[in-house]
Order: structure tokens, then C-alpha cells, then sequence
């Protein structure tokens, strides 16, 4: 990969509510240019289901009290809650030379090599994207590419409760089973996201990092 000179962005966000970071994305990737920085968003979110463009009602059982939004990006109907890492990946894809299979291929790869440092042994599948430790789905991808740049990105299941799964076919695969990392050990939030920083970091070739807080990127 040809290195981008430009700092990366790792902007820490807490836990907000879906639809508010989901617009921030939007109108991030409408006004960047090509000086932009690229950002990496690391949050959780208030419990919602939500819905990819390739999304069917019947993959949605029983919604109850949890929201149901659908979204922009790829995929089927997953669920995001506290406890789960969300992190949104907005990237400039001419500028890195990148295709949007490739950038798969690399979320794939940062999830499989930051679970490796727990003794995690999980791996990509080429027909359904995520990644999966004994056929068991621990972490979800969807995307959306706009203006040649990607918003969205990766949920990794790390200390949660995972009942909400059980009211969807977990991206369109009934009887899929979903699992986390509290599963393999004491693991934190906190070590994922180191974890994750180093290994975006490394796969990407960014060794000049800014952290940010905040959805207030306009006044970066």
C-alpha cells in the first residue's frame, strides 16, 4: 500500500445514539476534500437495530422496544448496544489507493490480528463478511462508499448482552450464533481499543496519530 503522509485521525465519541453519528458520517464525507484528514470514530451506541440496503423485513423477528433504523450501508439487519466497539471508518480510498473489496480484506485483518493479541483464534470467511472464531460470529462489517471515500465500518462484540440477536437472523443468517470476547477472558474495552488503535495504525501506515473527542470534526 502506498503510504498516506497525513496524520490519522482517532476520534473517541463514548456512547451516542445511532442516528447522530450516522449523519455526522454523512455530512463528514459530503464536505471533505482532498486536504481532509482521514478519521477513525471509536464509539458504542444506545441499543439499535439496524438495517443495510440489502436488508429484508423478515429477517427481523421480534423488534420489541428496540429501535429499528435503516441505513446506508451494505448488508442485512444487525444489532449495536453498549459494550459493543463500534469503530466508523472514514477513509479516502483514491487517495490510499485502496478498493472497496481490499478495504474489506483489511477490516477483516485488523479484527483477526487485534483478537490474536487474546489468544483469539478467529478468521475471515470469503462468502460472509465478518469475522468468525469456531463458526460463531463475533464481529459484523458494512459499508458505504461515497465521492471515492468510506463511512461506516466494523462492530466488534466485546462485553455485552447478546439477547438482541436473538430477535433478528443476525445479517440475514437465521440460527447464526453470535458470540464476544468476555467469552475467552477478562478483556476490556479498553484493551480492544488499544488493541484496534495499533493495528489500524499499522495495516493503514500511519505513524503520525491525532486524537480527537467529539462530533465536533468542523472545528478540527
Amino acid at each position: 500500500m502506498e503510504t498516506d503522509a497525513k496524520p490519522l485521525v482517532i476520534r473517541e465519541l463514548g456512547q451516542l445514539p445511532y442516528l447522530e453519528v450516522w449523519q455526522a458520517m454523512q455530512q463528514f464525507t459530503d464536505a471533505r476534500d482532498e486536504h481532509s484528514l482521514d478519521q477513525l470514530w471509536f464509539l458504542q451506541h444506545d441499543p439499535v437495530f439496524t438495517q443495510g440496503q440489502a436488508g429484508k423485513e423478515e429477517h427481523i423477528l421480534a423488534a420489541g422496544d428496540i429501535p429499528i433504523v435503516k441505513v446506508d450501508r451494505g448488508g442485512q439487519v444487525t444489532y449495536h448496544g453498549p459494550g459493543q466497539q463500534m469503530v466508523y471508518v472514514l477513509l479516502d480510498l483514491k487517495r490510499r489507493k485502496l478498493g472497496v473489496r481490499q478495504l474489506v480484506t483489511l477490516l477483516e485483518q485488523v479484527l483477526i490480528d487485534s483478537l490474536a493479541a487474546f489468544a483469539i483464534q478467529a478468521y475471515a470467511k470469503p462468502d460472509a463478511p465478518g469475522v468468525y472464531v469456531d463458526e460463531k460470529k463475533i464481529a459484523s462489517l458494512g459499508l458505504r462508499i461515497r465521492k471515492g471515500c468510506s463511512f461506516h465500518g466494523l462492530a466488534l462484540n466485546v462485553d455485552m448482552d447478546l439477547a438482541p440477536f436473538l430477535r433478528i437472523n443476525p445479517c440475514g443468517y437465521a440460527g447464526l450464533q453470535m458470540i464476544q470476547c468476555r467469552d475467552f477472558g477478562s478483556i476490556t474495552m479498553s484493551d480492544i481499543k488499544q488493541q484496534l488503535i495499533q493495528q489500524f495504525t499499522q495495516h493503514l501506515d500511519c505513524a503520525d496519530v491525532l486524537y480527537k473527542t467529539g462530533l465536533d470534526w468542523q472545528h478540527d
